[in-house]
């Protein structure tokens, strides 16, 4: 039976050691979706939500989750960040959310662009609950990490 990394041997959370590991680069793209209804979509798409631009708040969100990952997720690993992208794109059903997040580290990043996308729809959520009471978070998920040797 496979160990799990993240206890110790009383069983207790543990954050992993992973001083012994290389350097590489690490990336990861998340998406996820908010359902909204049509006034909402509509009021969105002319930027006329009381509360502000819905789609620029939601994006700068989802960068400043995406910095304090380790912050709310207790075994997370501070990394140092290179690059975060996140995009909200509104379509016929509501808003999709992708992030992307890059760093050159010893563990991945992928929970930081799940996060960047998590908090980026929560935004959402937030900027259009007064008119909009049967929203429905759904569909995030990881699309890709990747992790590349490099020459330090």
């Amino acid at each position: 039976m496979n160990e799990f990394s993240h206890i110790d041997q009383k069983g207790k959370a543990n954050m992993v050691d992973v001083g012994h590991k290389k350097y590489q680069l690490r990336t990861a793209t998340a998406i996820g979706h908010i359902n909204l209804n049509d006034t909402t979509i509509a009021l969105i798409n002319e930027n006329s939500m009381k509360k502000g631009d819905v789609l620029t708040v939601a994006e700068v969100a989802g960068i400043q989750a995406a910095k304090r990952t380790s912050d709310l997720i207790p075994l997370c690993h501070p990394l140092q960040i290179t690059k975060i992208d996140v995009k909200a794109t509104l379509d016929d059903k509501g808003v999709t959310i992708k992030s992307f997040v890059k760093c050159i580290g010893q563990t991945g990043i992928e929970m930081e662009a799940l996060t960047g996308v998590s908090v980026a729809l929560l935004t959402i959520y937030d900027m259009c609950k007064a008119i909009d009471k049967k929203m429905v978070i759904d569909d995030t998920h990881l699309v890709e990490k990747t992790k590349t040797d490099i020459n330090l």
